[in-house]
């Protein structure tokens, strides 16, 4: 068995008193909205490396016919990269307000404002139906409370690509290794609808 020293994103992760609380409890008596509400609070802005988003562009295997989302999207990096570099339309969804007002700041300055949007709104009431690819770096835990939307709102051959943190009870078409640029490993999960 590997010590949680060997998982270095995780065991950072545990060491915060709330996502020690959040990863280690199961959901008790509280009702689905206070659930979703405390999953909300316990998302945080952790940056792709540039490395690893381009990756995950390519397994998902983006192009200009696609429309692609990005739930949780920070800074914008990896919707303003499936624009510039593979040609998509793309929306990032990003609850806080400074980050959302940062990447639209980025969009403007690169003129992508006719392919690149951003919506300040919280992922778990976002209206997705006409995404082709969804992309999340996520805790499991969110991920299992956004596989049921994804579910019923993504049409048939849409792809979601999930780094390092699978969807519970979604089956990989691939699971594929991936490494930054400061030689750490991640794991990618391509799913298709």
């Amino acid at each position: 068995m590997k010590c949680a020293a060997e998982y270095p994103r995780l065991y950072f992760f545990m060491r915060i008193p709330f996502f020690s609380r959040i990863i280690s409890r199961r959901t008790e008596a509280g009702s689905l909205e206070d659930t979703l509400a405390q999953l909300t609070q316990s998302v945080f802005f952790a940056p792709t490396p540039w490395a690893i988003a381009r990756q995950m562009l390519e397994a998902a295997e983006i192009g200009p016919q696609d429309m692609f989302y990005d739930l949780g999207s920070g800074d914008g990096r990896i919707p303003i990269m499936a624009a510039q570099e593979f040609g998509a339309r793309a929306v990032g969804i990003e609850l806080d307000e400074k980050l959302c007002r940062h990447a639209q700041d980025k969009v403007r300055e690169y003129g992508l404002v006719e392919r690149v949007s951003f919506r300040q709104e919280d992922f778990f009431k976002a209206d997705l139906r006409d995404a082709t690819v969804v992309s999340l770096y996520l805790l499991t835990q969110v991920n299992g409370y956004l596989g049921p939307r994804l579910a019923s709102q993504l049409g048939k051959g849409a792809r979601v690509i999930s780094l390092d943190y699978p969807v519970p009870g979604w089956r990989a078409e691939k699971e594929i290794p991936a490494r930054s640029e400061g030689n750490v490993d991640y794991t990618l999960y391509l799913y298709r609808r």
